[in-house]
């Protein structure tokens, strides 16, 4: 319980810290606090409060904001501080959070049905029937074609359907996310817990299926990454849920995000086939950014701990399994080579190519899992009734510059 509590305290500020950081007076500082603008806590130990860390930066943003024409939001969309409020999911000190509850350990037993409706509405409601949704006719003769070119097909076809308010984004979502199953699988749509689903589809044993279960739970939301932004950019113009998850695949299509799995399935294989894996690794990682092929994460400096959680179960599971423990040895080797921790991705590229899973496999998971999250940003940002449209800075020529 003490550690517990200093790991709290090391959180907060006191008022002279949270003062001199909003650049104020401590009556000015106690003023915010009487106005509601900011909250302050007791110690525990004395009568003097303390104040959130992450409220007072971001009090500090607004603040600054106003005074320099935005130029500290500028900072704040690359990997800086908060720039929406939402009550989904937050990362703080290396842990990933759905609305308070540790992913990590979500992911021991819980379902993606069952962290839907966690990010949804706290659980309060089974958002998913027993039986599978009816093909829509548009979907009926979707054409062949990768995963990511069927899910926004079938998004496509749906965007014309009215969903636009919280509520009918909540319950259109299972629906929803079963159709993206069955495009990413080109299977029928089922009621079956959509880890089995893919477990079928890739002829996948039970321990893989559980593999893939916690590995949806561990990337169903991650804060305000770029394909969350863009759906509840979406949603905040009031286009329809289908419309909103097309835009979260669109980004989670590009090599900075989605394609992650992919670079790293890439450097795993190289390195396996090369006769010197070490010198495999480092040159692949010459042309290609460690971030963005399974290496570090800005978020997790301490390593990520949806990587962790994954590569730990895989590691038990590579006794008797050549093939696996050597991709396991690659992936320590990379590490060590690079002095960085793995990330989600490469977790993911381990698994599809140590168990013989389809090619974009990974990417599959990622995307069924994130439609979770997507969908509860959208009816987030659906209810807040605001629009998202931030202010440009212009920093190009002005009619005086040409002769």
């Amino acid at each position: 319980m003490a550690a517990a509590t200093m790991a709290a305290m090391n959180n907060h500020l006191s008022a002279p810290d949270a003062a001199r950081l909003l650049g104020v007076s401590l009556p000015t500082l106690y003023a915010y606090v009487s106005r509601g603008l900011l909250t302050s806590v007791s110690n525990g130990t004395s009568r003097r409060k303390r104040y959130p860390q992450e409220d007072v930066l971001r009090l500090a943003a607004r603040k600054n904001d106003a005074k320099r024409g935005g130029q500290t939001a500028v900072a704040a969309m690359h990997w800086g501080l908060p720039v929406l409020e939402t009550r989904i999911s937050h990362i703080v000190d290396g842990r990933l959070l759905y609305r308070g509850c540790d992913a990590t350990a979500l992911a021991e037993s819980a379902t993606l049905e069952a962290i839907a409706g966690l990010l949804w509405d706290d659980g309060a409601i089974d958002h998913f029937p027993q039986d599978a949704p009816a093909v829509p006719q548009a979907l009926a003769g979707a054409p062949d074609g990768p995963p990511l070119a069927r899910a926004m097909f079938a998004m496509a076809s749906l965007a014309s359907v009215p969903a636009t308010m919280p509520a009918s984004m909540l319950q259109s979502g299972p629906a929803l996310m079963r159709l993206l199953a069955a495009a990413l699988l080109q299977t029928a749509p089922s009621a079956l817990p959509l880890h089995r689903q893919l477990a079928r589809a890739w002829q996948a044993g039970a321990e893989q299926a559980e593999l893939i279960r916690a590995a949806l739970v561990l990337l169903a939301d991650h804060e305000l990454n770029a394909s969350t932004f863009a759906v509840r950019c979406v949603a905040s113009t009031g286009a329809s849920l289908p419309a909103a998850l097309m835009a979260g695949l669109a980004a989670l299509s590009g090599d900075k995000h989605g394609g992650g799995g992919a670079a790293a399935r890439r450097m795993l294989t190289q390195a396996l086939a090369a006769p010197d894996a070490g010198a495999a690794i480092v040159a692949y990682y010459k042309t290609v950014a460690p971030e963005f092929a399974g290496f570090g994460h800005p978020l997790y400096p301490d390593g990520d701990p949806r990587a962790a959680y994954l590569l730990e179960r895989l590691s038990a599971l590579s006794r008797g399994h050549p093939h696996l423990a050597a991709i396991l040895a690659v992936c320590a080797t990379a590490s060590e080579l690079l002095d960085v921790r793995p990330n989600a991705d490469l977790a993911l590229a381990a698994m599809e190519l140590a168990f013989g899973w389809p090619e974009g496999a990974g990417w599959s998971v990622f995307a069924l899992a994130r439609s979770a999250g997507w969908i509860a940003h959208a009816a987030e940002q659906a209810a807040s009734a605001a629009l998202i449209r931030p202010r440009a800075r212009y920093i190009g020529r002005h009619r005086r510059d040409w002769q």
